[in-house]
Formats: structure tokens, C-alpha cells, sequence
């Protein structure tokens, strides 16, 4: 039996945030990240709305990028205090994540992170709260998603949390959030809708309900995300709903290994982290080349390049290859490395020197077997379509590190 689920409501479009004003209830706790939200009016816009409802409302601000386990319980110790009837999230994946897993423990203060960490196997939700996300970014499509992911930066580690618990119940997809998003996020985040996409469509949880958002998406994505890395607004609108498609494929189509590398490798290294959009990108094609070997998957890639993208080819193996130079020329495109090696941190640290830190060879492989085991364990992993071993982890990852072909 498959399983399809989404928010009750999903308003989208321009303005479509002060559909807010409609909800009900006495208290809305507002979750929200670092200060773009404030600096473009959008907090306040949602505050004004919320109070005109009725609500008495407070703000729970700056949720860090990569959300920690400590900022959950404390968001979830000031929800306790407040006692909203409304989670209402908005700003980018983190915000919201890290706003799904305090609803967690503002229901049941006594729950252990390390149970949660087991996918699907939260407490029922919505004894005391209701959820609301309001998405500012075009990717992790979090405002659909039964996904949360949490850092565990005592032992670097990501955790993606799953439940259909902590699918939204009303979920905003509103463009103009979008407007004014760095180009680099904007890069970053696509890239991991597109990989949302097709991780969907070879999943082994896939349907013919999470295959129609997922070939669409890719449509969509592919053409208008080089469109919306420049500023373009209809290239902005488009992304944000896209991404929205491809969170609805992949909440009940579920992932694969791209994004349990991802997780693993994100907060890994000692020199920063590695941005999970980026990482993504840069995994993308060599997860391909090894699904590939998949037959159900093998044929599945091979149309999406010809019947979805018209990508050149006359046998499968063409076309899959094919598909893997346009993930390619697409990260050139954005200004996203081709391998680890090449990642300097996103710019996020620089040495004495000024120069950018990149992943160095020998801290990479000597903790190659810990993050392939890790890998192994990740939420994503089980409904992968090729079985991936923590050998085969560490012969994909040192592909990923060295950007070489993985032909095995």
C-alpha cells in the first residue's frame, strides 16, 4: 500500500502570505531565521495579520543556517512558556525545520531527540498546535515535506527527521519572498529541488501520484532556474512553485543516497561546512551513474532525457550520460564545483592568507569510513534503487571528492 499526503491547504502566489489572517485560534508563535524576513517587511507583514485575527502573537527569531539540536529545545522551551494554538515558520528550510521538530517537543516536552531520529516514529501531533509554513527559498520545499533536518554538531552529523506528523497544515508559497535571494542560494537551492525531483522518480516509495510532480518539476526547474539565478521575477515564480512540486514528490516518494552523502558530508569537515544544496549538485551525476545500473532506474533516467529534457542520445546509456553533462554544465552554469576538492566552504571561512579553505585530501579520507557508515544509516538510504553498501559509500564519495566517473 503507497501513501500520498500533503498540507490540507497550500495558497500560492503574489500576496499569498496574508492568507494568514484566515486562521484561527488565540496564540501564534512565530518561528523565523535571520533578518531578511524583517529587513523585506514579510515578518511584520505576518505579525500585522495574525494580530488582526485575533491572535496574540510572539516571535521566536534567529534560527541559525543548519539549525542545532539546542535551538530546537529551546524554541520548543519558549513554546512551552507561550502555549500557541499555531506554529507559524517562515523564511527559508531552517526556520521551518527547526520550527517542525519544536513542535515536537512543545506537544511532548519528555520525548528524546535520539527517538525521533527513527523515521517515522514520532508522537501524534496536534494536540496543542496547529502548523503554518510560509517558504522564502526555492528548494528544500520544507512548507509540503513530512522532513526536517537537524544538526548534530558535537558529532557532525545531520539528521533528516521523517514523519508525517510534520507535513504542515497549511503551507504559503509566496514569490515575492523570493525577490531579493542572493544568487548563490538561489543556485544552491534549486539544485537541490532538481535532485528532490529525480531522487523521486527512481525512488523505490514512487507513484504515479509523485511521478507527475517530479517530471514536471524537473521541466520546470531546468528551464527556468539559469533564468531566476538572474534576478528575473517570472524566473523567481516559477522556481518557488517548482520547488513546491518537487517537496510534493519527494514527501511521499521519499529520497536516496544524493542527500544521505549530503547529510553526512554537510557538517563533517573541520573547515566549515559543506552547503547542502551545493553538495547535492555536486553528487547528483555520480549517484546517477551508480543507480543507473538499476534497470527499473536505468530506463527511468533515459526518459527523462529524451521525453522530459530532449536531451541528445539514440540508446539509454547515451541519454543517461547525457543527463549527466546537462547536471553539469547546469552547475557551471551556477558556479557550483564539480567535486569536494574543489569546494572552498562556500566562502563561508578563509585562512591567514584570505584565500578560501578547501576539504583537504587527508581529512577527507580519514574520515571517509565514518561518514560512509554514517551514510548507510541515513533516513534516505533504504528506498534508494540500487543497494548502497558503506564500501560502496566510500568508492562513491572518493568519486565525488576526486571528480571522477563512478563506472562500477
Amino acid at each position: 500500500m503507497g501513501r500520498f499526503t500533503n498540507p490540507r491547504d497550500l495558497y500560492f502566489g503574489e500576496g499569498a502570505r496574508h492568507e494568514v489572517k484566515n486562521l484561527k485560534g488565540k496564540k501564534a508563535v512565530i518561528v523565523s531565521g535571520g533578518h531578511s524576513m524583517r529587513r523585506g517587511g514579510f515578518l511584520q507583514d505576518v505579525q500585522k495579520d495574525l494580530e488582526d485575527a485575533g491572535f496574540e502573537v510572539k516571535l521566536f527569531e534567529g534560527v541559525e543556517s543548519d539549525p542545532s539540536i539546542e535551538t530546537v529545545q529551546k524554541g520548543a522551551k519558549f513554546m512551552q512558556d507561550f502555549g500557541p494554538d499555531w506554529i507559524v515558520a517562515i523564511g527559508g528550510g531552517s526556520p521551518i525545520d527547526a520550527a517542525k521538530a519544536m513542535w515536537v517537543f512543545y506537544e511532548y516536552p519528555d520525548e528524546k531527540f535520539d527517538n525521533i531520529i527513527q523515521p517515522f516514529s514520532f508522537p501524534e501531533l496536534r494536540q496543542k498546535a496547529h502548523f503554518c509554513a510560509i517558504s522564502s527559498t526555492s528548494g528544500t520545499a520544507t512548507e509540503v515535506t513530512a522532513f526536517s533536518v537537524i544538526t548534530d554538531y558535537e558529532h557532525g552529523i545531520k539528521y533528516p527527521l521523517a514523519d508525517f506528523n510534520i507535513t504542515p497544515d497549511v503551507a504559503i508559497v509566496d514569490p515575492e519572498l523570493t525577490y531579493s535571494m542572493p544568487q548563490k542560494l538561489c543556485a544552491h537551492t534549486g539544485m537541490d529541488a532538481l535532485t528532490h525531483c529525480l531522487e523521486a522518480y527512481v525512488s523505490t516509495a514512487a507513484s504515479m501520484f509523485t511521478d507527475a510532480d517530479a517530471l514536471h518539476g524537473i521541466r520546470e526547474i531546468t528551464q527556468w532556474l539559469p533564468v531566476s539565478y538572474t534576478g528575473d521575477h517570472e524566473g523567481r515564480k516559477h522556481m518557488h512553485e517548482a520547488q513546491c512540486l518537487a517537496g510534493l514528490a519527494f514527501s511521499s516518494g521519499l529520497l536516496g543516497i544524493v542527500h544521505s552523502m549530503a547529510h553526512k558530508t554537510g557538517a563533517a569537515f573541520e573547515n566549515g561546512h559543506i552547503i547542502h544544496g551545493a553538495a547535492n549538485a555536486m553528487y547528483l551525476g555520480k549517484a546517477i551513474q551508480w543507480n543507473s545500473k538499476d534497470p527499473r532506474a536505468h530506463e527511468r533516467y533515459a526518459y527523462v532525457a529524451k521525453e522530459i529534457l530532449h536531451l541528445p542520445g539514440t540508446t539509454d546509456d547515451q541519454l543517461i550520460e547525457s543527463l549527466v553533462q546537462k547536471i553539469r554544465s547546469m552547475n557551471d552554469e551556477l558556479h557550483i564545483p564539480q567535486s569536494i576538492n574543489n569546494y572552498a566552504n562556500g566562502g563561508v571561512k578563509a585562512d591567514e592568507t584570505g584565500e578560501p579553505v578547501m576539504v583537504s585530501e587527508k581529512e577527507f579520507l580519514e574520515k571517509l569510513p565514518t561518514i560512509a557508515a554514517n551514510a548507510v544509516k541515513d533516513a534516505c538510504t533504504p528506498e534508494n534503487p540500487r543497494e548502497t553498501k558503506a564500501e560502496d559509500f566510500e568508492k562513491i564519495l572518493k568519486c565525488c571528492y576526486y571528480d571522477e566517473p563512478v563506472n562500477f
